[in-house]
């Protein structure tokens, strides 16, 4: 046999062997790296130990610089508070004049002040309400009337007899005038489902008979002398019951 022949042969024998080689190789490649990804990717992750810090340490600076709504909103009432203190209505009270012929019963934390007094044997009661200011601003001006609108007090004055009827005067106080927008009849037999006839328009009646009323109010007390000073009071009183307004709300929003 020739050299030739005989490293064809060699040759041949080996060419399985080395695929069978190659191939386990291959095979032995490929599981060892299979296992290698699936370790990796089993492996638990685990965060850097510095990212909560940083997240609890960015929350806290966040809320140190934006302060919370009510931190803001009492901020807001305390100012309005500082504010009211410098007013000077605020601790200012009113002198009753000597010849003043009511007795007044006024309660904090309410919106009206009560007078009441005897006149030949009936019961006169006047409700004031809180007076409706003018600023003197343009919207102040009733451009209808051409004239500007001026402050006034609400009043609703009440006449009563012995027997129980009585007479209900819804009035308007005006610096020196006082006007009555209209009148009515209270009577005690009336059921609270019965609605009484409350009677015309007072600017329609009749001008002496509007005179008549106007002095009827006069002679039990109901005059400018009365309401100018009813008008200083209930500005002292709005001051004094919008501070105390403004306490009882910080104390809520503290609480």
């Amino acid at each position: 046999m020739s050299f030739t022949a005989i490293l064809r042969k060699s040759a041949s024998a080996a060419t399985p062997l080395a695929s069978r080689l190659v191939r386990v190789g291959q095979r032995d490649y490929h599981s060892a790296l299979f296992s290698a990804l699936k370790r990796q990717v089993n492996l638990p992750r685990k965060s850097p130990s510095c990212v909560p810090f940083l997240q609890r340490y960015c929350s806290a600076a966040t809320e140190t610089l934006r302060p919370s709504s009510t931190e803001s909103l009492l901020r807001v009432i305390e100012s309005e508070i500082k504010d009211a203190q410098e007013n000077d209505d605020n601790d200012r009270v009113e002198e009753i004049p000597k010849d003043f012929p009511f007795k007044i019963d006024d309660n904090a934390g309410q919106q009206t002040v009560i007078l009441t007094r005897e006149y030949e044997g009936e019961l006169v009661k006047v409700e004031v309400h809180m007076p409706d200011f003018v600023t003197g601003e343009e919207n102040d001006v009733d451009y209808d009337k051409e004239q500007p609108v001026q402050s006034s007090i609400p009043l609703v004055v009440t006449v009563s007899k012995k027997s129980g009827t009585c007479l209900q005067f819804n009035c308007v106080a005006y610096a020196d005038e006082i006007t009555i927008d209209s009148i009515s009849i209270g009577v005690p037999e009336t059921s609270e489902d019965e609605m009484a006839f409350d009677g015309p328009n007072f600017h329609d009646l009749d001008e002496n008979l509007k005179k008549g009323f106007h002095k009827y109010l006069e002679i039990r007390g109901i005059k400018a002398s009365t309401t100018n000073f009813l008008h200083e009071y209930m500005i002292s009183k709005d001051s004094r019951e919008y501070m105390g307004w403004l306490s009882n709300l910080k104390q809520f929003i503290e609480a």
